[in-house]
């Protein structure tokens, strides 16, 4: 942003899920938060740097002269100066935004041998072009991103259904368990990635939509999902549960594949490799039940019976740690499955192209993303989708950090996302933002003269208010997933 701050907010990405049973030790936590940490810093000021080195390049094309760039607001965490114009360089203690600094006059006394370099003598069209500069960095960073992660190849789950819910818009269409879904509208769906966002697309229009599968017993059949009973508050979460979808998981045994340190399993004397035969005298037969049993009771002591090296143990206490998940109070012991990685790698797919495709489908993913941006910001306006929607530093934080986790990969998605979101509100016609800064260009155009200092003071004025008003939102949002879990 030029000559002003860079907000932070963005809309919320896809929700990666923890599906596990694990409740995090001291000592695992703190490091969590410290990766969380590390990551949002990292994303954040990568971001930063690309949007303003866009304002930076494309001053010195127009031979602007540019006499600090700055990561980060307030008091300097270090300096230092470089280049023929002796521009200061800086990271500063806050890093929510950034900003480039030229000669103006409207700002401060320039000497008289830089006037000609001065940012408010060059023509609007010159003008228009470094203030756009930023905001097209982002969505080209992003383009690159795409680009070669889809060279690489993006790792994800097959769309294949898992049991639905009655009643639900899914069970009405006709899916059941085990259908794999081929395409969405005609939009080819590799993962469930793919149809998650196809699906959110058409969930945000309430509109009814064609849906190809190959059903479990390999036959090709259509679905028309209607999506129009739908309201905003179903898009909070995860709107694929309130449609009636959940992804297929292969029967897990009740076997115990890892323990987490410093959770109730371990501190109970649990270890992997051993079979849970009963909890509370109920028989066992899937690792489902157990999840059921133990989420179904925080804070209350449960009786398991185990099977170690093919010998019964006598019965013992576990009692589950309560912990907040959307909204509501479950317990976990901190054990997570025995997998059989055979059965998982038959859901698991890699989506890769060639140089020439990847680059198209990076340029169609970049362009449709911030499409449906803009669309979701229109329809949180006008009351159509819920401003529970927008996301503030401290959500953002927490995906960076989930995400990081999670592997490169989706950091690196999630870099992507972020950075579109970035320069789409950037674009947004509000003053303080480079949009802002646009529309008054555009008016001059019009006009023939500049806008009016006096019109400059109160756009301002009402920019901040704006920009105060959604962050106070974001930030409401941000607090209340916390308490919410």
């Amino acid at each position: 942003m030029v000559g002003g701050r860079a907000d932070g907010n963005a809309f919320r990405p896809q929700n990666p899920k923890r599906l596990s049973l694990d409740t995090r030790g001291p000592t695992i936590a703190a490091m969590n938060i410290v990766l969380t940490v590390v990551a949002f810093v990292a994303a954040l000021g990568c971001l930063i740097v690309v949007h303003e080195l866009g304002h930076y390049v494309v001053a010195g094309w127009c031979n602007v002269k540019v006499l600090r760039f700055s990561v980060g607001f307030g008091r300097p965490l270090w300096r230092t100066r470089r280049g023929p114009d002796d521009t200061e360089w800086v990271i500063a203690v806050f890093p929510l935004g950034g900003y480039v600094k030229m000669a103006d006059e409207r700002e401060a006394p320039v000497a008289a041998r830089d006037l000609p370099r001065a940012f408010n003598r060059q023509s609007v069209y010159r003008r228009i072009a470094i203030v756009s500069a930023g905001p097209i960095a982002n969505f080209l960073f992003a383009i690159v991103l795409y680009w070669a992660l889809f060279l690489h190849g993006v790792p994800g789950l097959k769309p294949v259904v898992g049991p639905v819910v009655a009643g639900t818009p899914a069970a009405v269409a006709g899916f059941t368990a085990g259908d794999l879904i081929t395409s969405i509208d005609g939009d080819t769906t590799a993962t469930w990635q793919d149809a998650r966002w196809v699906l959110l697309q058409h969930a945000v229009q309430r509109s009814r939509v064609e849906v190809e599968v190959r059903t479990g017993r390999g036959a090709h059949a259509v679905r028309t999902l209607d999506l129009s009973s739908l309201s905003p508050s179903d898009l909070d979460g995860d709107f694929l549960r309130v449609v009636g979808f959940a992804r297929y998981q292969p029967v897990l045994k009740p076997i115990i594949g890892s323990v987490v340190s410093g959770g109730a399993a371990a501190g109970a004397g649990m270890q992997a490799g051993d079979e849970i035969v009963a909890v509370n005298n109920q028989r066992i037969t899937s690792w489902d039940q157990v999840v059921n049993v133990v989420r179904g009771h925080p804070n209350a002591a449960l009786t398991f019976e185990l099977r170690r090296h093919g010998a019964l143990l006598p019965a013992i206490p576990v009692t589950p740690t309560p912990v907040r998940e959307e909204g509501r109070t479950i317990g976990r012991i901190g054990a997570a499955p025995m997998v059989d990685r055979n059965a998982l790698a038959e859901l698991w797919t890699e989506v890769r192209y060639g140089p020439g495709e990847a680059l198209v489908r990076a340029l169609y993913k970049t362009w449709d993303t911030s499409v449906f941006s803009l669309k979701m910001l229109g329809k949180m306006m006008i009351g159509e989708v819920s401003l529970k929607n927008l996301s503030g530093p401290i959500t953002i934080a927490d995906y960076a950090g989930q995400t990081a986790q999670s592997g490169w990969i989706p950091y690196l998605l999630f870099i992507a996302l972020i950075s579109i979101s970035l320069g789409v509100l950037n674009l947004l016609p509000i003053p303080l933002l480079d949009g802002g800064h646009l529309m008054y260009y555009m008016v001059e155009l019009v006009k023939g003269n500049p806008v009016s200092e006096r019109t400059m003071e109160i756009g301002q004025q009402v920019g901040m208010a704006l920009l105060f008003t959604l962050m106070v939102f974001a930030l409401y949002n941000d607090i209340s997933r916390l308490f919410n879990g």
